[in-house]
């Protein structure tokens, strides 16, 4: 699910990348025609590209909220679970450090 998820990243980046690539040809062809002057131009593509970059995000945030939605309900522990569970489990390796100490004092004390 990782490696689909990577390559769908991959995939969006990849179109980002020629959309843009596309876009400044077409605009820069517009020029050339007369049909727009530099400066609209450069506004027109500097509009597309946040118009592009906010549905990238929106998309990314749409695929997160996604992704964290199948994992809630997945049997699959948080990582705050585990981070909780690794800290008992030294609590505990601990405890038993000391316990195992005490009672090799007690039976050092007992010969």
């Amino acid at each position: 699910m990782i490696d689909t998820m990577k390559k769908l990243g991959l995939f969006g980046l990849g179109l980002y990348a020629i959309t843009e690539e596309k876009i400044d040809e077409y605009v820069k062809e517009l020029v050339e025609k007369g049909d727009f002057n530099k400066e609209e131009g450069k506004k027109f593509v500097e509009d597309l590209l946040e118009r592009q970059r906010q549905q990238q995000e929106d998309l990314e945030d749409r695929i997160s909220a996604k992704v964290q939605e199948v994992f809630g309900k997945s049997d699959l522990a948080s990582k705050e679970e585990i981070e909780a569970l690794h800290k008992k489990i030294e609590d505990l390796e601990e405890l038993l450090k000391e316990k195992t100490k005490e009672e090799t004092a007690s039976e050092k004390a007992e010969e």
